[in-house]
């Protein structure tokens, strides 16, 4: 009998990847259970951005690790607003504003070195998995962060950090954040360092590090990155396009440094 299924002579590139190829045909077309999982994970990349953020448990979560945890929502009344309406993500609603305000005139809360942000972002799920291990793996290369506050935002976008950082007067903000789910990665988590927040911040003003998740970036490694980058706008005293990321580079001092490009 004839093989049906005719193989792809890339075939062994599939064990260094997730990606969709050498999938293999069936005359001129996939085969049925390449068709199958596509269709399997586009639902899975569409409940990703639908799935609303269990707030509640995160807290839980958060809390029995040893992190102090305050709550925010951005002016998205809903998930569909937040869909249609991006600007609404990236500014706290009124309440949420006022709350934080309040937290931060307590003396426990004053001016903290960074804070944390966990936002469900375009991928609730990537948020609900990963945020935790990764402040979790950040915690030995981070003096103090387990006295930093962790703010669980709901319909929250990147931006939404600079608000809530410059509210609490914090001189760092890091955003943990669901990024767009793609076919094979409906729960990779982004992680965005502002230092100095404020509103009307750029993206240019911002660093990020993409794709923390188990098949991907791993936690530890994200988690020395972070921190590298970090003290490296501690020391250049801002982040974003100034600030590299030469955290795999001998280090000429020793420990964590940073150097900026007006420094070369």
């Amino acid at each position: 009998m004839a093989q049906v299924i005719t193989p792809d002579t890339w075939g062994h590139l599939r064990r260094f990847t997730r990606a969709r190829v050498a999938l293999g045909r069936t005359g001129a077309s996939l085969p049925t259970r390449e068709v199958l999982a596509f269709g399997l994970a586009h639902a899975q990349a569409r409940d990703a951005v639908h799935l609303p953020l269990d707030t509640a448990a995160l807290s839980v979560q958060l809390s029995a690790n040893g992190f102090r945890c305050l709550h925010a929502a951005s002016a998205a009344p809903d998930r569909a607003a937040y869909l249609r309406r991006p600007d609404w993500g990236r500014k706290l609603s009124t309440g949420s504003y006022e709350a934080l305000e309040a937290a931060a005139s307590h003396h426990e809360y004053d001016r903290p070195d960074c804070v944390f942000v966990i936002a469900d972002g375009l991928s609730s799920l990537a948020a609900a998995r990963h945020a935790v291990p990764l402040l979790e793996a950040l915690a030995p290369h981070l003096h103090g962060a387990r006295q930093m506050p962790v703010v669980v935002a709901a319909q929250g976008r990147v931006a939404l950090g600079d608000e809530i950082g410059h509210v609490l007067g914090a001189r760092q903000v890091v955003v943990l954040i669901g990024e767009r789910p793609g076919l094979s990665s409906p729960d990779s988590l982004g992680i965005y360092l502002t230092h100095a927040p404020r509103p009307g911040l750029t993206d240019a003003e911002r660093n990020c590090i993409s794709n923390v998740r188990p098949e991907g970036l791993s936690y530890d490694l994200a988690a020395r990155k972070l921190a590298y980058l970090m003290e490296g706008a501690r020391r250049l005293g801002r982040s974003g396009v100034d600030l590299k990321d030469d955290s795999d580079l001998p280090s000429l001092q020793g420990g964590v440094a940073a150097i900026g490009a007006q420094d070369l």
